[in-house]
């Protein structure tokens, strides 16, 4: 199955407080400079592992610039197991308006 939901900043912080696993699809660098605390980047090289040592029942957030390739993402990681994803309508941008504290900027957080 490759079925996702797009939910809002809101909807995804709450899912993000109730454990939710956040995947970062943008560019390393613009990840690096800024990206939601406690987010994981994902990309070409790292996907491989992430899937195989993520925990598939986990609630998975897709996130990327404005909310168009998170849904391309989302969709192949609900086809590799993961049982419930989601994709951030709006991507980082909108989640930079909305929770401007749970960004972290020029760290590993």
């Amino acid at each position: 199955m490759s079925e996702f939901t797009r939910i809002a900043p809101e909807e995804a912080q709450k899912l993000r407080e109730k454990g939710a696993v956040v995947v970062d699809v943008r560019d390393p660098q613009t990840f690096a400079s800024a990206h939601i605390r406690g987010a994981t980047h994902l990309d070409n090289t790292s996907i491989a592992s992430f899937i195989d040592e993520a925990d598939l029942a986990k609630p998975l957030v897709v996130v990327c610039y404005h909310g168009n390739s998170s849904q391309n993402a989302a969709a192949y990681l609900a086809s590799q197991g993961f049982a419930e994803v989601y994709s951030l309508d709006g991507g980082f941008e909108l989640w930079r308006n909305a929770f401007p504290q749970e960004i972290a900027v020029n760290s590993n957080d």
